[in-house]
């Protein structure tokens, strides 16, 4: 039940009842209330305290007003005809408190706008809030941009965030935070490779495992805004929203607009402490899978757009045998595709291809024990495909010029109930007639000149990513079996608004493994392994132009959710075997792997290798890789600590990789204080090989 506490100006206090990220929001006698975040003491925080300290600290609420006297990026930015009601000030500010949530509400009779900020702690220990704002007069008001901000308490000094291109997902890049805004926009349509998925800022040199930061997400699948900001005063600001596109948001009278979710979390544990409240949070979700993660078997490398049966059984079952319990048959099944110039759209098997349809396909792989899954791209159309011929006008665009082809594919317009309404039917129809347990829907273009005809060619970037989630939302409710991936040409829609909805990503279309050890490493600051689709490829990368040992291709796959993008056909028998028990110790351990908390050690740059792994939540064990990413700069041993184990108890220390090479390093027994201080003094290791280390308690 909500309770009204702006009567007697008591602070507040958002947080989890756990250790996590606290909120503190102050009211003021003529605006906002002011808001602190910092991390959540582990004995609690009384708010008037935090209310008293912060006294002379200068006053920022989650919407900062230029009206207000804030002279960096209002939150706000908007107007009217004519540029009138271009800067509200918010007043009589009524806060509403449920536990773990508040809502302020506030108008500026004046402007004709009302304020609505929803502030809630979520499972996992994160803060999200988002504003509403309200169009209470009768012109139109027109939403320039509209963000969350959180004003930080910590002395920061460092923001980190992620760039990247198509294959080269969440390349981090840090720096300095000086005075002035860095503004990092996502304008591609979807987040793409270069987002910043998570913006964090955080005292000077915070690693993994040390540090006070703070990180900002913006839980959308369309365009961004991430921000952080210093005034010349010291004082640190995080936050973000949705970019909005010209003319995207015009409130006419009545109308309303929502942000996306805004999440902060907050840590004085580094960046796995951010990266565990976001795994914490996602893990809490009705979309969350719920049964293990079985191992994938991808054939788009093994056979790309040359569909046989023949040769696609023969995989099916070599698959079986090494232990796949799930085959996916990706791009090229449907009219006419036999290469990527063609037949998007046309969402019906390709009879030329497949007489009769896939069922002796699908018959096979049941009959082995495997699932079956089916690769879809329904946001896009080539131009050379029955429905485009019929229906031209049907793609995003400006108006009457084509937009400039990615991939020969345009995009379609999921605006119009139409076109929407096409996609479920076709889907559906190819759902109910064969044995599809999971969709791998990929989307391979950004979307440019993103207009809608529905509105003159009007940008529509905003109202493409609703209808998007509107669609997949409804073929979830229509077909609840199915489990669905979220691919955008790899890993470039990845954010808690595809996640609420999805239960996998494909991490990248990079599958060569050492490149692929830095893209799940830091893809892993939002997203926990068992959303992270990570295939053993072929000895060969063809993207990369390395040959890799089998050894670091599984272990690499091992701490995702495990499968396999290689033709198994080309297989030596002894691969086949070792190949067989990497599945097996997945199978083993997926239920530690998907369920326990990530580590990520800081490792000195000369020793040329990383330490990761999956702590239980309770202590009780751990499974740990070493990985030797080239040669070491030193012949000195480093210490492969393990954090998160109970200090007091001994555990027993077990190399279990598999293969020739395992067994390597002898068993040892210590205490997790030992463990986590001292660690195993291991030598260097010939480079690109994995050690995987069982963790157990005596």
């Amino acid at each position: 039940m909500l309770e009204t506490v702006t009567a007697n100006r008591d602070p507040l206090l958002i947080a989890p009842d756990a250790a996590g990220t606290a909120l503190i929001l102050i009211p003021q006698p003529d605006g906002l209330p002011a808001a602190w975040a910092c991390p959540l003491p582990g004995d609690g925080l009384d708010p008037a305290d935090a209310a008293a300290l912060l006294r002379d600290a200068g006053a920022c609420s989650l919407l900062p007003e230029h009206a207000g006297g804030w002279f960096g990026r209002p939150g706000l930015s908007g107007h009217r005809p004519g540029g009138r009601d271009w800067s509200p000030r918010f007043t009589g500010a009524r806060v509403d408190r449920d536990g773990g949530r508040a809502r302020v509400e506030a108008a500026d009779e004046a402007a004709g706008l009302r304020l609505v900020t929803e502030v809630e702690a979520v499972p996992g220990g994160a803060i999200r809030a988002r504003h509403t704002l309200v169009n209470t007069a009768v012109e139109p008001y027109l939403v320039e941009h509209l963000d969350v901000v959180f004003p930080l308490v910590a002395p920061v000094g460092e923001v980190l965030d992620f760039t990247g291109r198509w294959a080269a997902e969440r390349v981090p890049q840090r720096h300095e935070i000086t005075d002035g805004l860095w503004l990092r926009e996502g304008r591609r349509g979807y987040p793409g490779p270069d987002s910043a998925t998570v913006l964090t800022a955080g005292t000077a040199g915070f690693g993994f495992g040390h540090g006070e930061v703070f990180g900002v997400h913006v839980a959308w699948s369309g365009n961004t805004v991430h921000r952080v900001e210093r005034m010349p005063g010291g004082a640190v600001t995080v936050g973000g929203g949705e970019l909005l596109l010209p003319g995207e948001i015009a409130l006419e009278a009545g109308e309303s607009y929502a942000t996306p979710w805004v999440y902060l979390t907050a840590s004085g544990a580094g960046l796995d402490g951010l990266a565990a409240q976001f795994h914490g949070y996602l893990r809490s979700l009705p979309a969350h899978p719920g049964t293990p993660r079985p191992v994938n078997l991808n054939v788009w490398e093994a056979v790309y757009f040359t569909h046989d049966l023949d040769k696609l059984t023969a995989l099916a079952d070599l698959g079986a045998r090494v232990g796949v319990e799930r085959f996916v048959l990706d791009d090229g099944w449907f009219t006419g595709r036999r290469d990527d110039r063609t037949g998007l759209g046309d969402w019906a098997v390709d009879e030329t291809v497949w007489p009769g349809g896939l069922h002796r396909l699908t018959e096979h792989v049941l009959a082995r024990g495997m699932q079956f899954g089916l690769w879809f791209e329904p946001e896009m159309v080539n131009p050379d495909s029955d429905l485009y011929r019929a229906h031209p006008d049907w793609i995003l665009a400006t108006g009457d010029r084509i937009p400039p082809l990615q991939r020969n594919q345009l995009v379609l317009d999921l605006t119009r109930p139409e076109v929407a309404g096409y996609l479920f039917d076709r889907m559906s129809a190819v759902l109910d007639e064969y044995p599809v347990s999971y969709v791998k829907w990929d989307c391979n273009r950004y979307i440019v000149d993103g207009g809608s005809a529905l509105k003159g060619g009007a940008a529509a970037v905003h109202a493409q990513t609703a209808a998007v989630y509107a669609l997949l939302d409804r073929l979830r409710a229509r077909h609840p079996r199915v489990e669905w991936e979220s691919c955008a040409s790899g890993g470039g829609r990845i954010d808690l608004g595809i996640l609420e909805r999805v239960q996998r990503v494909w991490t990248s279309d990079m599958t060569d493994a050492l490149a692929r050890q830095a893209i799940q490493r830091w893809t892993g600051q939002l997203v926990p392994p068992e959303y992270q689709g990570a295939h053993v490829s072929a000895p060969f990368s063809h993207q990369t132009g390395r040959h890799l040992p089998l050894e670091l291709r599984c272990a690499t796959a091992l701490f995702g959710h495990f499968g396999i993008e290689w033709d198994l056909t080309e297989a030596g028998e002894e691969d086949l075997g070792v190949l067989a028990e990497w599945i097996g110790l997945y199978k083993e351990h997926r239920g530690l792997l998907h369920s326990g908390r990530v580590v990520r050690l800081d490792v000195p740059a000369e020793a040329a290798a990383w330490m990761h792994g999956v702590v239980a939540a309770d202590g009780s064990q751990a499974l740990m890789c070493r990985v030797q990413l080239d040669i070491p700069g030193t012949d000195r041993p480093f210490g492969m600590r393990i954090p998160g184990l109970d200090p007091a108890r001994r555990y027993r220390v077990t190399d279990v990789t598999p293969g020739e090479s395992g067994q390597a390093l002898p068993v040892v027994e210590a205490s997790g204080a030992a463990l986590a201080g001292i660690g195993l003094a291991a030598g260097p290791q010939r480079p690109l090989r994995a050690i995987v280390l069982q963790v157990t308690a005596c």
